[in-house]
């Protein structure tokens, strides 16, 4: 998202906005909480650019003075970087006070030829590994202990399977599919079971493959990325109430959905991105006509789209992902800053949202 502004800022961190409570859910049925806003390590994995080192760490520590006592990463961040980040930045920290998820379905194994920082999958890594698929019982066994010795912590709170469905492994995601639910899933209930994990769940970028999976597993928490946004609420209408009969929670990811509900559409004729690609055409005038409402009632685009999904009752927290402490404390501002409920009308009325979307109110500037 592009940079605005720079606060003067409390608890130490000088930048950050004075903050109100964050908040913070269980996920579903279980004891695993989740702050209202939580922190995506991605871009601490070097994703699309490098980040320093320093950087990195403080962007950890900004977001813990902010109050943020969620922190999602994975072994496929950096191929291990993220995860390295994450453990050091956090290990200072009395344990029982986050909750941190990590990502299960792929082994990092080494990869000697990799030298130096190279661009790999996207990522600006010098970890010297290569990620593997492996969605059986081993696989994710093995995944979970590699995790915490990366981590450098005795505990993690929550595990997601990685990357599972058609999106990733096309005409393979059946067989996939079949692996993970006849082994890879025992190794989660046991996880579960054992109380070495809090929650388990999948973290993806498609609803589809979360709805494929509640009909044979009973799971605590989807992170599902750009699938319920300001811009698209396919979702809503069958595997969000299923999911609030399962008791399973929400984490949305990908709130500006790749980046064009950070910048907006009405200036753009191209070089705005959607899912990861340029956004067509179609993209560009919807979010133009978002952005004209948005601008009607003197709202940020990225405000809307940070603090809509929060409104839905199954979403527990929303994800920021941010390479430097200037864009973790201008998110932090637009999920603060007020929002009429007349926006939230026009937008429906203009069929821009779903009619049957719950929206956020005008309470203190946060959603209730």
């Amino acid at each position: 998202m592009p940079i605005l502004t720079d606060r003067s800022g409390s608890k130490g961190t000088p930048g950050l906005p004075e903050m109100a409570d964050i908040g913070r859910l269980c996920l579903g049925r279980t004891q695993c909480e989740v702050s209202r806003i939580g922190l995506g390590t991605a871009a601490l994995g070097n994703l699309y650019a490098p980040v320093p080192d320093l950087e990195a760490s403080r962007v950890i520590e900004a977001a813990w003075d902010a109050g943020i006592r969620f922190f999602d990463t994975a072994p496929y961040y950096g191929f291990g970087l993220s995860e390295r980040r994450v453990g050091d930045a956090l290990r200072p920290h009395p344990r029982p006070d986050f909750s941190l998820s990590t990502k299960v379905g792929r082994l990092l194994e080494p990869a000697p030829a990799s030298l130096g920082v190279v661009e790999r999958h996207g990522f600006h890594s010098p970890m010297a590994f290569e990620p593997v698929f492996n969605y059986g019982y081993d696989g994710i066994m093995r995944s979970f202990e590699d995790s915490l010795q990366r981590l450098g912590l005795a505990r993690i709170d929550l595990i997601l399977v990685h990357d599972i469905g058609q999106l990733t492994h096309g005409q393979e995601h059946s067989r996939q599919m079949e692996i993970l639910r006849h082994s890879g899933f025992k190794a989660l209930e046991e996880l579960r079971a054992a109380g070495v994990v809090k929650a388990i769940g999948f973290g993806v970028n498609e609803w589809q493959v979360c709805d494929e999976a509640l009909d044979w597993g009973d799971f605590d928490c989807f992170l599902l990325a750009g699938r319920y946004t300001l811009l698209e609420q396919e979702p809503l209408r069958r595997f969000l109430p299923r999911c609030a009969r399962a008791g399973a929670s929400l984490v949305i990811g990908g709130v500006f959905n790749s980046g064009i509900l950070a910048i907006g559409g009405r200036s753009l004729t191209h070089g705005g991105y959607y899912d990861y690609q340029p956004a067509q055409q179609r993209v560009l005038d919807r979010v133009a006509r978002i952005e004209e409402i948005c601008d009607a009632w003197s709202v940020a685009l990225p405000a809307a789209a940070i603090q809509f999904p929060l409104a839905h009752p199954q979403v527990a927290s929303v994800l920021c992902g941010a390479r430097s402490v200037s864009e973790l404390s201008q998110f932090l501002d637009l999920y603060q800053s007020s929002i009429p409920d007349g926006l939230w009308s026009d937008l429906k009325s203009a069929g821009l949202i779903d009619a049957h979307a719950p929206v956020p109110t005008a309470l203190e500037g946060r959603p209730s």
